[in-house]
């Protein structure tokens, strides 16, 4: 569910965008406004594939918020991804056995963003996941843990 910075891939979708953005009520203001927002962007970028639980997606909106708070934390996530710029240089270097998890239905990350992030660590392994967004959805745990098992077992292509 990443990139690699390279100015030559698409974006995100206008919708994925404009939800992402969207200023969200505050909650302990507009506690249902902001579950509601919350429930809207998980929407936007979840995974069509896969059935939407609404109800799991407001507990945990809820159980987030109440856990911490801090909408500044978004603009620095932002900026920090600015920041980076263009990774794939360093991604070049990376020795240890890599596996790419990206969904196909991605409307945040499109899929161009994994397909370069495995093309450019060598012998990355790309694992795309059709039906999935920008999260993952329980039904996909197991398929996902076994991957990462799958790939812990493998051997470095290079040593540092």
């Amino acid at each position: 569910m990443s990139s690699t910075g390279n100015p030559g891939l698409p974006p995100a979708t206008p919708e994925a965008m404009a939800a992402l953005t969207r200023r969200a009520p505050q909650p302990s203001e507009d506690e249902e406004g902001f579950l509601a927002h919350s429930i809207a962007l998980s929407r936007v970028i979840g995974s069509p594939g896969y059935p939407f639980d609404e109800a799991a997606q407001r507990a945990q909106a809820l159980a987030e918020v109440k856990r911490a708070y801090n909408p500044a934390g978004f603009g620095r996530q932002i900026a920090a991804i600015a920041a980076t710029g263009d990774r794939r240089v360093r991604l070049n270097t990376i020795a240890a056995p890599t596996l790419v998890v990206h969904g196909a239905a991605d409307n945040l990350v499109p899929l161009a963003g994994g397909r370069d992030t495995a093309a450019n660590i060598k012998g990355a392994e790309l694992r795309v996941i059709e039906g999935m967004g920008h999260d993952l959805p329980p039904e996909l745990y197991e398929t996902v843990t076994l991957a990462i098992a799958g790939n812990a077992r493998r051997t470095p292509t290079r040593l540092i």
